[in-house]
């Protein structure tokens, strides 16, 4: 029975160890000639994802919010960061905006917007653009698999093990 037990617990943990990191800017970093727009495209940013920060000395990283990332306005930072290698665990659903405060760094678009969706949604992140358009998700396709589905799987194949044990 303590082996179903602990099955079942590792069966049901599993969604977590799904959790990903990215690395803003992917091998090149938080950069001042980084193209995060289009960075962002097609990645789908979930509770319990990271994003990795890595910068050298004249960049740090600041946490803002959508009034000041629109700006460039540096006063205000919800977080900042300057480790040159910061790793922000995305703990909210809801949309998250960076900048580099270094003077002209995010004018020059060294600025980052991202959607962060809930665990058990599968929508790909819509971030806003400086000019304020937002970026459509394509459609999941009909039947595709959900972590909805998934934790629904995970959770039977449990039963179903801890009633053979």
């Amino acid at each position: 029975m303590g082996l179903a037990a602990a099955l079942l617990f590792l069966l049901l943990a599993a969604p977590a160890a799904f959790a990903e990191q990215y690395t803003v800017g992917d091998s090149s970093g938080w950069t001042s000639t980084g193209d995060y727009q289009s960075w962002v495209q097609g990645k789908t940013f979930t509770v319990g994802d990271t994003l990795l920060f890595t910068y050298g000395g004249s960049h740090s990283v600041e946490e803002v919010s959508k009034s000041d990332y629109d700006n460039c306005n540096t006063g205000n930072a919800i977080k900042s960061y300057s480790d040159g290698n910061t790793v922000i665990t995305l703990s909210n659903p809801g949309a998250m905006y960076f900048i580099c405060p270094t003077i002209g760094h995010c004018a020059g678009g060294m600025k980052l917007a991202i959607n962060v969706v809930a665990a058990s949604g599968n929508s790909p992140s819509t971030p806003s653009t400086p000019g304020g358009t937002t970026t459509s998700p394509p459609s999941t396709p009909s039947g595709a698999p959900s972590t909805v589905n998934y934790g629904f799987m995970v959770a039977l194949l449990g039963a179903v093990v801890g009633i053979m044990c």
